[in-house]
This record gives C-alpha cells, sequence and structure tokens, in this order.
C-alpha cells in the first residue's frame, strides 16, 4: 500500500494539541509528550493507505470512509485505537481495552519510540486485518449493559452548564457511554448526583472517566 496524503488538521493537533481543554496550545498539552512516538504512528498508518482526518478533536484513519482507527495522547502513553478491535484476532496478545465497560474498541499502547518502532510489521498486520473486516460487513456483538439515555440528574446539569455540555458534547462516543453507565448506576438519586460532581472537572478537562 502507498503512502496517503498527510492531513493539515492532524499537522496542526500535532502542534497544538487536540484543544478539548485549558493545556491545549501550551506546552503542558500531553500530545507534545509523544511527539515522536504519535509521528511515527502517523506514517505507520497512511502507509497503510488509509485516509488521514480529524474527528472528536483526534486524529481519525478511515478507508472507503469508514473509520478504523483513532490515535491518541494521553498522560502516561500514547495509544491507537482499533473502532471493532473486539473483532480482531490479537495474534500478538497485544490489545487491550480502554475502559472497564468498552466493548467493541481496543488500544494498543506505547510509552517509548522504540516500542513504535519494534511493533510496525505487527501494526501494519492487525490495520489491515481491521480494514479487511469493515469490507467485510461483519458487525460486533453488543450487549445492552448500559443505559440507553442520559439520566436525568446528569441532564439538569447539561442545562445549567453550557460549558460543560460543550465539553461532554466533544469527547468520543466511548467516552460518553463511560460516563453515563458510571452516573446511571446508583438507585439513589442523591448518589447520581455525587457522582456527576465527582466528574465535571474531568468532563471540563477533557478527559475520559479512565483517563
Amino acid at each position: 500500500m502507498s503512502m496517503q496524503r498527510m492531513n493539515p488538521a492532524v499537522d496542526t493537533y500535532l502542534a497544538q494539541g487536540c484543544m478539548r481543554c485549558p493545556r491545549g496550545g501550551t506546552a503542558d498539552c500531553k500530545v507534545h509528550d509523544w511527539q515522536e512516538e504519535l509521528t511515527k504512528l502517523r506514517t505507520i498508518l497512511l502507509d497503510c493507505g488509509l485516509t488521514e482526518e480529524l474527528k472528536w478533536s483526534q486524529p481519525c484513519y478511515t478507508h472507503q470512509h469508514r473509520n478504523i482507527v483513532i490515535m491518541s495522547a494521553f498522560k502516561n502513553y500514547c495509544a491507537i485505537s482499533f473502532v471493532k478491535g473486539s473483532l480482531l484476532k490479537d495474534t500478538h496478545g497485544v490489545l487491550v481495552k480502554p475502559g472497564e465497560h468498552t466493548q467493541v474498541g481496543r488500544q494498543i499502547r506505547f510509552t517509548q519510540l522504540q516500542d513504535v518502532v519494534d511493533m510496525e510489521p505487527i501494526l501494519k498486520a492487525y490495520i489491515e486485518e481491521a480494514i479487511e473486516i469493515e469490507q467485510s460487513g461483519v458487525k460486533p456483538t453488543v450487549h445492552k449493559d448500559r443505559p440507553e439515555s442520559v439520566p436525568e440528574e446528569f441532564h439538569q446539569k447539561l442545562q445549567e452548564r453550557p460549558d460543560l455540555k460543550a465539553a461532554f458534547d466533544a469527547l468520543t462516543p466511548g467516552r460518553q457511554r463511560a460516563y453515563i453507565f458510571y452516573f446511571s448506576a446508583p438507585k439513589q438519586s442523591k448518589t447520581r448526583a455525587a457522582r456527576i460532581e465527582k466528574c465535571m472537572q474531568k468532563i471540563l478537562d477533557g478527559k475520559g472517566l479512565y483517563d
């Protein structure tokens, strides 16, 4: 497969960060901690023939307009996330679930550039398999063990705080679902409200429940 065109929006992401929290555009942005690793991952992803886009404020790599992989920076690692990772064979045992309640997505995490370099052949094999899965039309099994709607306490808070709503809307769908599941679990309203208050700052900072 040939190298695809680099998207200027991803150049901006690497230079400034995702801009979802106040650290965006500053030296404290976590994207700056993983510049070498993210740049090498970007090269590998493009070399696999994927189209580079920016979705949910993060680099997203697609094939025929379908999401395949998302590239992200976290505090303690950077990662690529396979949108339908649960369907991959994971021959090398390198995939991890990003969160306790994640059903479909899977990550490969990196803490140093050499890890990315050493794993390049494995990454390309996994990416090719992910493309084949997407082309096949196979759908992952999703268990209905999570709430379908936002709990009333959180809905009210979103109405009261436009800044909170904007921050929550900017999160990836997986992070949104994790919060909704966490907020909805308690039977008592006061416990649900307490969980929401505890997590508000994380949402405003652009973080997921497990970040």
